[in-house]
């Protein structure tokens, strides 16, 4: 039976890809990178370790002492760690940082690839094993968009596009043609709730993937968390790129929309 290493950060996608293997007949090696890992997925792991997302010389042994050669690195991990001082990184990451040109996603990512295959670990595509998480295009709620709904889902996906280009964030609020805010380091949740409250109701958001994403990694989330925070600051649409963009568990997802009048479409 082959063995997968699964990296995994904060939400359900983890769980779901533990799952998703374990039908497969994978042998699935965990390791919870952060205290809010979903501990539901001790329930589909064979290994579950806990190392914390910046000891990555820990977590090079631990892959190599179980004879890992295939990873995927899922869930949501913020770089805000990096300067909130939650955590102090191991020599290994340090090294790494101090190597890096700068602090982008990508660039961050591709070196812990690059250290991943230097000891004989590939990183595989994220939806490999969750394909069938990415709607295709359409409606995915019974109301369907208003005029100028669509006219905000167009511009919001237009406004992530170019920001998933500058690898800066995915996600974009808008209202009325106008950016309320764009996704940084304070990842998506925090973008909705303060593009959502200046907005004052009646919001757009949209998230999508880069322009070259990477499929290895930060493959365009969204899941119920997303739709809480629009609920709470009275937004009305949610904008996602079809065949792009893992829903995760979605009849909680679209019923929650469902009941808070809110369109979700896939474009």
């Amino acid at each position: 039976m082959e063995r997968i290493g699964l990296l995994a950060g904060i939400g359900a996608l983890p769980v779901e890809i533990a799952r998703a293997a374990k039908k497969l007949g994978y042998e699935v090696y965990a390791v919870a990178l952060l205290k809010e890992t979903d501990q539901r997925l001790r329930d589909y792991a064979d290994d579950y370790e806990e190392i914390n997302v910046l000891k990555v010389g820990k977590i090079l042994k631990h892959l190599k002492k179980n004879d890992i050669h295939k990873v995927t690195m899922i869930g949501k991990v913020t770089k805000e760690l990096l300067f909130a001082g939650k955590a102090l990184p191991d020599l290994k990451a340090m090294q790494i940082l101090m190597k890096l040109p700068n602090r982008k996603d990508d660039t961050i990512m591709l070196a812990i690839v690059d250290e991943l295959k230097k000891i004989d670990v590939e990183v595989f595509d994220q939806t490999a094993l969750i394909r069938q998480l990415m709607p295709a295009k359409g409606v995915l709620t019974k109301r369907q968009p208003t005029a100028d709904e669509l006219k905000d889902m167009e511009f919001g996906f237009k406004m992530a596009k170019e920001i998933g280009r500058m690898d800066v964030g995915q996600t974009v609020v808008v209202k009325d043609m106008a950016v309320m805010a764009l996704e940084a380091i304070e990842g998506t949740d925090a973008c909705i709730l303060r593009g959502g409250k200046l907005a004052g109701g009646g919001a757009v958001v949209a998230k999508v993937a880069k322009p070259e994403q990477d499929n290895r990694f930060d493959v365009p989330t969204v899941g119920l968390k997303t739709l809480q925070m629009m609920v709470e600051t009275k937004a009305r649409a949610l904008v996602i790129e079809a065949e792009a963009t893992l829903l995760v568990e979605s009849e909680e997802v679209i019923a929650l929309a469902e009941a808070n009048d809110i369109t979700i479409m896939a474009m």
